[in-house]
C-alpha cells in the first residue's frame, strides 16, 4: 500500500498542487490542503487506488475547500501587491512587458478572491479542469442546474468587476 501511495504522489503531486494552488488562490494554503488530503486519502488508499484516484483526490480537495472549517488563528492573508500607472506598455512596443502580465495576473487573481468558493470551484473545475456540469455536480454532490447557477453567477461577477464603474465614465451633461 505504502508503494503505491508514494509513487501515485510522486507522480501527480505537482498536478494536486497546482489543481489546489487555483481552487484557494494562494500556494501555501493550496500546499496546506493538499497534505491534509492526502493524510486521509492515505488511511484508505488501498480501496481509492483500486477506483479512480485522480477522480477521487480531485473531489476530496474542491470539497474539503469548499467546507474548510479549520481557520488560521489569525485571519490575515498577504495582500497583493499594488502597481502604479507606470506599468503600461513602452510606446512602440506591441508585446506586453513582464511587468503588463504580473499586473494583469495579480488582477485576474483579485477579482477571483472575489467569488464565494464555489462559484470558483465551479469555474476552475470547469475552465482547468475541462469537468462538464454533470462531472462538477458529482464532485460537488449537488444537482447540475446547482453548478450551472454558481457558473452563471460567477462568470456575472467577473463581468460585473470588468465592467466600467459609473464614477469613471464621462457624462456629456452639465450641473
Amino acid at each position: 500500500m505504502r508503494h503505491g501511495f508514494e509513487e501515485y504522489v510522486r507522480a501527480r503531486g505537482d498536478a494536486l498542487r497546482r489543481f489546489a494552488y487555483l481552487l484557494c488562490g494562494d500556494r501555501h494554503l493550496g500546499e496546506d490542503l493538499v497534505q491534509e488530503v492526502l493524510i486521509r486519502a492515505y488511511r484508505r488508499w488501498s480501496r481509492i487506488e483500486a477506483d479512480d484516484p485522480d477522480a477521487y483526490l480531485r473531489t476530496a480537495l474542491v470539497r474539503s475547500h469548499v467546507s474548510w472549517l479549520r481557520r488560521r488563528s489569525s485571519g490575515e492573508r498577504p495582500g497583493r501587491r499594488e502597481t502604479g500607472p507606470e506599468t503600461g506598455t513602452a510606446p512602440g512596443r506591441s508585446v506586453p512587458d513582464f511587468a503588463d502580465q504580473h499586473a494583469s495576473r495579480d488582477d485576474l487573481w483579485s477579482r477571483l478572491d472575489r467569488l464565494t468558493r464555489a462559484q470558483r470551484a465551479v469555474l476552475v473545475l470547469r475552465y482547468y479542469e475541462d469537468l462538464d456540469d454533470r462531472q462538477i455536480a458529482e464532485v460537488l454532490r449537488c444537482a447540475a442546474s446547482t453548478v450551472r447557477v454558481h457558473a452563471a453567477r460567477g462568470l456575472a461577477r467577473l463581468r460585473t468587476d470588468l465592467s466600467p464603474s459609473p464614477s469613471t465614465t464621462v457624462s456629456g451633461g452639465s450641473r
